[in-house]
């Protein structure tokens, strides 16, 4: 008797809260309402590699490995969502708009919520699809509390005793919210997969703007992955099984030309690496793969060369485009090494994504997402640029959001190392990516610092790193402060030399040290369209960072803080701008109208 009065509670408490949101939205507008850009899609090599292998995720949904990253993608969307709108869940049409949106999953095709069985993922579908975030806290506090208490520890302190703790909590409200329900639920796959995709979401919406704890939280959801041998079987009709069955008999009468064939090819040799553990996230393309890639055309297409390699655009079967670089053979600085061990580790929507990597026949390659705005050096060298003063300020933040990723790395702290205006690419919509780890160094644990053989660009090297060898963040903290200067000033110059740098930095303090004024140090270009305010407090947590010593510069956060304030200032100024214009253009319209009614 309790416990169908609890199953009515709920229902009830449901419908009402949603009510007033289903009502507003029954006349769905056309499109996605899904922000991706904080968390958006990345693409993984293990799609490439084992593209038709069934998993089960989460401990619920069966699916494909390619559909791994979608899930994660979507969930962070919905939770971004849901801490705005409280809706953890879209309506049937909204969801549908997001099915066949084609670009949410354009940088890997193969992946949607169509094929990838999460068409189901909308309001009312399942019992647990008609909670809201308040509504699940309200009717179930226990269960809320249970698993925020469980999920929301520092993941860094104590990564597995905190994951395992974690995922045990996702579990078990998980199962009670599905006998609470709907008893007939208990057996049904999608409310299953809807019950535990509403426990993770909930669970990520008061963190998501907390990118070290998403990284965390999403990888300790792993632990929940398992493989399904037997789930895609049971897709297969009866039809189907039998002309699986005569086809392997055919397959029998070529088994002897298949295994010929299969002799005389070469096997691929592997790659070689201390870390191979940490490479399997990675596709292996062979040589024949690489070459035909890169020469999709009639003529090779390169984008830029560097002391390590030369980067070619290039082209994959599936038509998707990427940068592959190919290493000289006299590099000596293990930069195919470096890169690989650094990049198939971490993922960052700032971070250049690295898919894959051949090392075949003596010769190295290395495949990356291809950022189709090329770099920032190139922007500024632009006598007319789209470089404006809120984009400046967006750039250099993602930049900083970057760089804390890995100064906090759980694994280590990871320095880049090369910081500069060409290590800097653009997307299509001008969000930034950090590339080239040629020269990364990651800490280890309990290390602050390290020493090192020099290496770096001249006009961006730390000063003190220089002369005492001694690595620490701090150096990757200089050379930022030597690309917020640049930004800020509009230097046309890539590769800064010692006497150019000093310059640089002795007119930005004599600007903080009202020696002269900012007028003269701001790029002529922005023709004074920024804020002032903004422009001296960036300056100044900028020459902060290129101090001579190490212990006079801030940290990675006290940076990002500045320019994240800096970014906020900007977004305010640029609605009420927007609301302004706005208002001038219905006043306008109003005018109009009323001299056509007088006529």
């Amino acid at each position: 008797m309790d416990k169908d009065f609890s199953r009515l509670r709920i229902f009830i408490l449901a419908v009402v809260s949603n009510f007033c949101r289903l009502w507003a939205s029954s006349d769905d507008l056309s499109g996605c309402p899904l922000n991706f850009t904080a968390y958006p899609f990345l693409p993984s090599g293990e799609c490439i590699r084992d593209p038709a292998v069934s998993i089960n995720l989460w401990d619920s949904f069966h699916a494909t490995t390619c559909c791994k990253v979608g899930l994660t993608t979507i969930s962070q969307a919905l939770a971004l969502n849901a801490n705005m709108t409280d809706s953890i869940f879209l309506t049937q049409k909204q969801w549908q708009n997001c099915s066949s949106d084609s670009s949410l999953f354009e940088r890997q095709q193969s992946v949607s919520i169509t094929t990838c069985g999460f068409d189901k993922l909308f309001y009312g579908s399942s019992g647990c699809s008609s909670f809201s975030y308040s509504t699940f806290k309200k009717t179930h506090p226990r269960l809320y509390e249970n698993l925020i208490g469980n999920c929301t520890s520092q993941f860094s302190t104590s990564f597995n005793n905190t994951c395992k703790d974690c995922t045990k909590a996702i579990t078990d409200t998980r199962d009670e919210l599905m006998s609470l329900t709907d008893v007939d639920d208990k057996k049904n796959v999608t409310a299953k997969e809807i019950c535990v995709f509403l426990v993770v979401v909930a669970a990520a919406v008061e963190h998501i703007g907390d990118f070290s704890w998403i990284n965390d939280f999403y990888s300790c959801l792993l632990a929940l992955d398992s493989a399904d041998e037997g789930y895609s079987g049971l897709k297969y009709s009866t039809a189907q099984a039998i002309l699986a069955i005569l086809i392997a008999a055919m397959a029998l009468v070529l088994i002897i030309v298949v295994i010929k064939y299969v002799t005389r090819r070469r096997v691929p040799r592997p790659v070689k690496g201390k870390e191979m553990a940490a490479w399997s996230g990675l596709y292996r393309f062979s040589k024949h793969e690489i070459l035909n890639a890169i020469n999709f055309s009639s003529h090779k297409v390169c984008l830029g060369t560097g002391s390590a390699g030369r980067v070619y655009k290039a082209v994959l079967p599936s038509g998707q485009i990427v940068a592959i670089k190919h290493i000289y053979k006299s590099n000596t600085s293990d930069t195919f090494t470096r890169e690989v061990e650094g990049l198939s580790r971490i993922r960052h929507p700032n971070l250049v994504c690295l898919f894959g990597c051949c090392e075949e026949d003596g010769e190295q390659y290395l495949v990356y997402e291809f950022c189709s705005n090329g770099n920032l050096a190139q922007h500024l060298l632009r006598r007319i640029t789209d470089l404006t003063w809120d984009r400046r300020v967006k750039i250099l933040r993602d930049c900083a959001i970057a760089l804390k990723f890995l100064h906090n790395n759980p694994y280590g702290c990871t320095v880049h190392r090369d910081i500069k205006l060409t290590n800097i690419l653009l997307t299509d919509t001008m969000d930034p990516k950090l590339s080239d780890f040629g020269l990364a160094r990651m800490l280890g644990m309990e290390e602050s610092k390290v020493f090192t053989d020099v290496r770096g660009t001249l006009g961006y090297m730390d000063p003190e790193y220089m002369s005492n060898a001694k690595l620490t963040s701090a150096s990757d903290v200089y050379s930022f402060g030597i690309v917020i200067l640049q930004i800020l000033s509009g230097r046309k110059v890539i590769e800064l030399d010692i006497d150019a740098r000093d310059q640089l930095t002795r007119k930005a303090k004599d600007v903080i040290m009202a020696k002269r004024p900012a007028t003269e140090f701001e790029d002529p270009r922005l023709k004074g369209d920024l804020d002032a305010k903004d422009f001296r407090s960036i300056l100044h947590i900028a020459v902060l960072c290129v101090a001579n010593k190490s212990n006079g510069r801030p940290t990675i956060d006290n940076i990002l803080q500045e320019i994240d304030d800096a970014w906020k200032n900007t977004q305010t100024f640029k609605n009420l701008k927007n609301e302004k214009n706005h208002s001038l253009v219905l006043s306008q319209n109003t005018a109009n109208s009323s001299e056509v009614f007088s006529l």
